[in-house]
This record gives C-alpha cells, structure tokens and sequence, in this order.
C-alpha cells in the first residue's frame, strides 16, 4: 500500500490541525523537539517566579507535556487544546493538580484568573496566523492572567525560516510558512501533510504586545529544551517572548 495523505479540511473539525493530531495521538511525544521539556520547564518556573499553589494556563497544551511538569512543582495548572485527542491523552494520566479542556484558544474565557499563561512550540499561537486570529490568541492570553502576571509564548522566527530552511515555502507578504511533511502514529503509519506556522521577528512580536497591556520583559532566541535569555539572532528557530501584564 502506498503512503496516505491526511485530510486537512475536515468539515466536523474546528481548525485544520485537528486531524493532524488525530493522526498523532501519543507518537506526538516521540518527535526530537519534545524531549526537552524538562529543561524548559525549570527554566520558566525560575524566569516567571513560579511557586507551589500559584495557577498556569497552557494553551495549546498537547497530550500536556509541559503541564504535567508544572504540576509536579505543585502548581496549579489547566491546559487547553482543540484537538480532542490530545486533550484525552493529557486525562489519562494527568498528576495531581493537571486539569485539562478541550478549547479554542481564539475563544478564551477567562478573565485574570491566572498567574500565568504559557503557549510553547506552536501550541495556538502561530498555528492561527493563516486564519488572522494570532492577535486574538494572544489578547486572549492577557485577558487570562491577572495584572502583573506573567506571559511566556514562542514564536518561530521568520529570520530562521528565510536564512536556513531549504525548501520552505514563506510566503513574505504574510510570514506564513507552509510545508509538506511526513507524520507517523503509534503504528508507525505514515501519512503526508499540510502545516502552516506563523513566522515573527521580535519587532513584531512587541508590536502585537503593545495592544493588549502587555510590558516585554525580554525576548531570546531559543531551540526546543535549550531555554535561555540569549539575545535574538537570525540563526536560532524560536524567539520566546516573556511579558508582564501591566494592568
């Protein structure tokens, strides 16, 4: 049999990576750019003064990865995701204090109910660029954390994906990146699929801040579990951006 390609537009999904997770499931914890979730995590628990009994919201949380360390500290953490299958995966065996939804994050609820709000690796914010919607993401994410909270998010770096991706499709007039890639679930099935990430540089991403009350604390460039506050440059994928609800 030959490889199948995954249908992206599935008319029952609420956005286009929802079957790309379905396809994932658990196989999503197996990619490189997972394993260094520990180190990320210890970073942002001493960068945002995180402490047992403070409340995080991850959005875009996956199967929870970074949710499941953060309960671990004793922090109170709910994540969020639209894929229903993730957020299945991040029940089945949440720790104490994890708690999870399946929800948009372009509809947020919450009004400064959090000491914290976090969106890693592309979990929500940059997966909506196609659609215009990052800029809702993100005031979503203010609106959730409470005055003089904190916000950590990454973005992927338009510099990187000019300079060293080979075969990227970026499209300049929207920094949207588009590329055909091969996934593989727990069966090791392979299927082609359509990824489409938003792409910023750090002007853009004060930019965004500076609408929604948001104070840069600062932004680095950054790889998965390589976490640090080195200055931005055009050679690293990420920039993490970490900020201050001012009111």
């Amino acid at each position: 049999m030959g490889q199948r390609q995954i249908v992206t537009h599935n008319e029952e999904a609420d956005h286009w990576f929802e079957p790309v997770a379905d396809h994932l499931g658990a196989a999503y914890l197996r990619y490189s750019f997972t394993k260094g979730t520990a180190q990320e995590v210890e970073f942002l628990v001493s960068e945002l003064g995180l402490r047992e009994g403070m409340r995080v919201l991850d959005v875009g949380c996956g199967p929870g990865r970074h949710s499941y360390l953060l309960a671990q500290h004793g922090i109170a953490v709910h994540g969020i995701d639209i894929s229903h299958r993730f957020v299945e995966l991040a029940h089945a065996n949440a720790p104490t204090g994890a708690t999870f939804e399946r929800l948009d994050a372009r509809s947020l609820p919450y009004d400064a109910e959090f000491d914290a709000v976090i969106c890693l690796c592309q979990g929500a914010f940059g997966l909506m660029t196609a659609d215009g919607h990052d800029a809702t993401v993100l005031g979503g994410m203010a609106r959730a954390v409470r005055p003089g909270g904190r916000l950590a998010l990454t973005a992927f770096s338009s510099y990187f994906v000019v300079k060293h991706w080979q075969g990227a499709e970026f499209d300049a007039g929207t920094g949207v990146n588009h590329e055909r890639t091969e996934i593989r679930n727990d069966a090791g099935e392979a299927v082609t699929t359509d990824l489409w990430t938003g792409c910023y540089t750090p002007r853009e991403l004060r930019l965004l801040t500076d609408a929604f009350a948001l104070r840069v604390d600062s932004i680095s460039s950054v790889e998965p579990g390589a976490y640090s506050l080195a200055p931005p440059t055009t050679d690293s994928p990420e920039f993490l951006l970490l900020a201050t609800r001012i009111h």
